[in-house]
């Protein structure tokens, strides 16, 4: 992709479950301001709501344009949420509702795993494990992309936050019924953080925001770890299923870096030192680095590699589209 003018604006998103979180810059003077939309991107029948992205964006970049001053939008980057298998109506409608807005003529849609692993690693081959309520490993050779799980807390997120949540919330509930390899440290836990766990079930399922509740409970089996065998053992099988995701998705050949990323990574030791162990065992052609940024960050260094034309990054129907109007 060659001929964007000298100078030429990007904006970089960030579109998750909290909302959207935007920057404007260019290629040479880097981000100039930074702004936050408090309110997620409706999904419906057709996934993510293409009117309802764009009616959140306009405001949000008015603001950033009054803020870092006259630069034209000629790039746009989004990474989303749900892109991968949410993303059709997106990809169909936004690169012409952004041309008629702004007048931009390059627009890149990512999935979240993308812009997590750029951010994380930036244009090089390796495997990222991004993990938080969910979890996903995605891998690149330079040539395509690939992943492995992030298919939500009913049917994979394997080793996520929730996954590890729902293990502790069931060990506690072997407890309370007798059953062989309870947990009387997660039942106790359980029950301060919930109340009675009898009358969990009636207060979960109901929930949309079920995943996240479930989440909410990893704090505690991780803080528990050191002296429940049963924590500890539930945040080794959660490790093991992160390295079996990245084994799925990293180059074989040469030394790929490898990354993790995300707030679930927090839980620090509990989690980190087993993981550590599973991965030296699956993967031990692979270097090991921390990530250099977010996946607002990711969505940074694509629009600036795009907007000058120096995009090396393997482009995907779904993971990564590219789209340029004519005029370029």
């Amino acid at each position: 992709m060659t001929g964007a003018s000298e100078g030429s604006g990007f904006l970089a998103v960030d579109s998750g479950g909290s909302g959207l979180r935007a920057v404007v810059g260019t290629a040479e003077r880097g981000p100039l301001a930074r702004r936050a939309s408090g309110e997620p991107v409706r999904t419906g029948d057709r996934g993510i709501d293409p009117a309802h992205f764009m009616a959140q964006l306009v405001p949000l970049v008015r603001a950033l344009t009054a803020e870092a001053g006259a630069v034209p939008l000629t790039t746009v980057v989004v990474g989303a949420t749900g892109m991968a298998s949410l993303g059709d109506g997106l990809r169909a409608e936004l690169p012409g509702a952004l041309a008629r807005e702004w007048g931009v003529r390059r627009v890149a849609l990512a999935a979240d795993a993308v812009t997590a692993y750029v951010g994380a690693l930036g244009p090089r081959p390796g495997a990222v494990i991004a993990g938080g309520t969910g979890l996903i490993a995605v891998g690149t050779d330079l040539s395509g992309w690939r992943r492995a799980d992030g298919w939500g807390h009913l049917l994979g997120d394997c080793g996520g936050g929730a996954w590890i949540g729902r293990a502790g919330l069931e060990a506690a509930l072997r407890a309370h019924d007798g059953r062989e390899d309870g947990s009387a440290l997660l039942l106790a836990c359980a029950e301060e953080e919930f109340g009675p766990v009898a009358g969990l079930p009636g207060a979960l399922y109901p929930r949309p925001d079920r995943p996240a509740v479930l989440a909410s409970f990893a704090p505690r089996v991780a803080a528990c770890a050191a002296q429940d065998p049963g924590a500890a053992g539930i945040l080794r099988a959660a490790a093991r299923h992160m390295a079996d995701s990245a084994a799925a998705v990293c180059p074989s050949g040469g030394e790929p870096r490898l990354a993790v990323t995300g707030g679930l990574f927090k839980l620090g030791d509990p989690l980190l030192g087993p993981l550590d162990e599973e991965l030296a065992q699956r993967l031990p052609h692979t270097r090991r680095v921390p990530a250099e940024g977010d996946p607002l960050h990711g969505s940074v260094r694509i629009a600036a590699e795009l907007s000058t034309g120096s995009l090396t990054l393997p482009g995907d129907g779904v993971m990564l589209s590219v789209t340029t109007r004519s005029g370029d």
